[in-house]
């Protein structure tokens, strides 16, 4: 089930998407890694989604990644005596430790950490920042605000402190609890929400042991300022564009989108853009040209996957949602700007036999007119290193190792096969031709370019490019 298209698409699983016929329809629309959504859902309905995809995964012999999205810290406020409030600009308000319900004058806002953050100046966004206070004194458990737009309150409504970095860890003890069983049941991915420094994914690394990928999910512009250190401890990215619209300016999601793309690309880690890519088709069969460009734009600056949240999870149209992402994608990658658009991007090689073969690996299959670039893989990092070359040929990925070919549905161009490790160059040569052509990928007459490690089986020894012709 070669999908022809570059660039992956990762799809929420919820109400509207969990029998085990609405799964298989979504990964036959073109869905290459599953989401599991931790913030809701119960560990039962989990494991039965789990269960549904492994199921899947050996009835048609393709690996499929599952992403388990930890829901992170959740900032509220507490009640209010009379529910909704009404809160008009100019007024005083202030938040604090009492648990008391609130009125029209003060809430409960239940979280020390967030007096500990802030000062005089900072702002205060409420219910996804539909209501902005900023802070003009505060002390021990309060801070009086004035308000800067204002709306309705109701309870327990969401609070973000943009400006402020929250002396708070990443994962709770729900977390920690999913985690586990996330971990048990086969995660290939886990990704880490609330993520405001690189200790958290430092923590987030210990938690996991290396039994899954490590995905930060860039909601903070405190993780935006410090990106490059994110970027080194983690084993891929999401932008999560709409925590982020929340918390900076709408205008700068852009260019950040495309700063994450960007940096991800050039240090060789997946990165997924995700959050209303197509949310009309929550409720509409067909996006809006807005939707369909925004969902392009990701495509052509090169992410390795596309995401869609509430669209499958609790939508009406979830199979045809993932159907048009898949055409979209499909039809930026017949566009010739596409790769040169990607080809115009600077990568800082290092001087190693891997780096090498994979800069000739590109080349060679360019110049030959390749019908595959074949990568033979152990942890998965020869994959990488050919995805980040963005090659016009499809990257056949051949694996012994059934985690690693999960974890790589996520990886840009790669099109991952679970095999039995090879023990001779013959065997490697003629292992590579016979998938390629069983996978529909080459044809006889056509060109592979090969690249492996020898001694084979040894992880991140990649030495090896040999051209071979798809027999007759």
């Amino acid at each position: 089930m070669w999908r022809r298209r570059s660039a992956k698409i990762v799809a929420t699983l919820g109400p509207a998407s969990s029998t085990p016929e609405r799964i298989r329809a979504l990964f036959e629309a073109g869905v290459d890694v599953f989401r599991l959504n931790f913030s809701h859902g119960t560990h039962e309905e989990h494991r039965g989604r789990f269960d549904t995809i492994r199921a899947i995964e050996r009835a048609t012999g393709r690996p499929i990644g599952i992403l388990a999205d930890l829901q992170g810290p959740k900032l509220r406020l507490g009640t209010f005596r009379r529910s909704p409030i009404e809160l008009a600009a100019g007024a005083r308000f202030r938040v604090d430790l009492d648990l008391e319900p609130g009125n029209e004058n003060r809430a409960p806002l239940p979280h020390p950490e967030i007096f500990e953050a802030i000062r005089p100046g900072t702002e205060l966004l409420l219910d996804d920042g539909k209501v902005r206070l900023q802070v003009e004194a505060c002390g021990a458990g309060f801070a009086d605000t004035s308000c800067m737009v204002g709306g309705q309150l109701s309870d327990r409504k969401g609070v973000n402190v943009p400006n402020a970095v929250l002396p708070l860890s990443a994962v709770t003890e729900k977390d920690r609890a999913d985690l586990a069983f996330a971990l048990d049941r086969g995660a290939d991915w886990v990704a880490f929400s609330f993520v405001q420094r690189a200790d958290d994914v430092a923590e987030g690394r210990k938690l996991v042991g290396g039994r899954a990928g490590v995905m930060v999910k860039l909601e903070k512009p405190s993780a935006i300022q410090r990106l490059s250190e994110i970027i080194e401890l983690a084993d891929g990215l999401m932008v999560a564009r709409g925590d982020l619209g929340v918390e900076m300016p709408p205008e700068d999601v852009p260019s950040v989108q495309k700063q994450v793309i960007h940096a991800c690309r050039l240090a060789g880690k997946p990165v997924v853009v995700a959050t209303q890519m197509l949310e009309s088709m929550i409720a509409s069969p067909t996006p809006t040209r807005a939707e369909a460009s925004d969902v392009a734009t990701a495509v052509y600056e090169g992410s390795d996957a596309v995401m869609l949240s509430a669209e499958t999870a609790a939508g009406h149209y979830p199979v045809e949602a993932v159907e048009i992402m898949n055409r979209i994608a499909c039809r930026v990658q017949e566009d010739p700007l596409y790769y040169s658009t990607l080809e115009g991007t600077r990568i800082e090689h290092e001087h190693t036999a891997p780096d090498a073969i994979s800069v000739a690996a590109r080349q060679v299959a360019s110049l030959v007119g390749a019908a595959a670039i074949v990568s033979y893989t152990t942890s998965g990092a020869t994959a990488l290193r050919a995805a980040r070359e963005r090659p016009e040929a499809p990257i056949l990925v051949l694996t012994s190792n059934l985690s690693t070919a999960r974890r790589l549905a996520v990886l840009w161009g790669a099109h991952c096969v679970h095999t039995s490790d090879v023990n001779s160059f013959g065997d490697m040569v003629q292992k590579a031709v016979r998938i390629a052509h069983r996978e529909g990928i080459a044809q006889p007459g056509q060109r592979v370019v090969i690249t492996a490690g020898v001694p084979f089986g040894t992880p991140g020894a990649t030495n090896v490019l040999r051209i071979a012709w798809v027999d007759r």
